[in-house]
């Protein structure tokens, strides 16, 4: 089934009469959907994005603001400095992450695992290095970081490119 859209959502209220406004509120509480008590006074599209689990959602930033910090790897050790012109989300020695992002950068995860790094693939955007999570086997991709100051260590990069896996 597709997603629907805010424009389908926009139609759909201006088709829908009071008594099936009602009979959404009744079952979406049916649900557990908690439906605030001036529901009767919402426009009718926000109802719907409510009833369908949407309005929450939608206050989840897609592109949110870059953290670029130095840190501690937690595979090796090393001191990983900041990435400076790019953010730094993995250490330059061993290629390894940790599992803090839902969405890139919003470091709003709670798994915290190791991503252990285990191929480099080309992309339209440059070199990937693909993850997977040891605590939850989530799959990431971070960008292969060797056009800044302190790059990732050619080697590291080019034994995963040659399925030298996750070392």
């Amino acid at each position: 089934m597709a997603r629907l859209t805010r424009a389908d959502f926009k139609r759909l209220g201006a088709e829908l009469s009071d008594e099936a406004r009602e009979a959404a509120v009744a079952a979406a509480r049916g649900r557990g959907v908690a439906v605030p008590v001036d529901w009767a006074d919402m426009p009718a599209k926000k109802l719907l994005r409510l009833l369908a689990a949407r309005s929450q959602a939608a206050q989840v930033a897609l592109t949110p603001t870059r953290r670029d910090e130095g840190f501690t790897c937690g595979h090796c050790g090393a001191e990983v400095p900041p990435g400076g012109r790019r953010p730094r989300d993995h250490c330059h020695l061993c290629l390894h992450s940790r599992h803090v992002d839902i969405v890139p950068g919003d470091r709003a995860g709670d798994c915290g695992g190791d991503l252990v790094p285990f191929a480099v693939v080309k992309e339209k955007k440059g070199w990937m290095i693909e993850y997977r999570c040891a605590s939850c086997s989530a799959s990431r991709r971070n960008r292969v970081l060797d056009d800044i100051a302190v790059p990732d260590d050619p080697a590291a990069v080019r034994r995963l490119m040659a399925g030298g896996g996750g070392m």
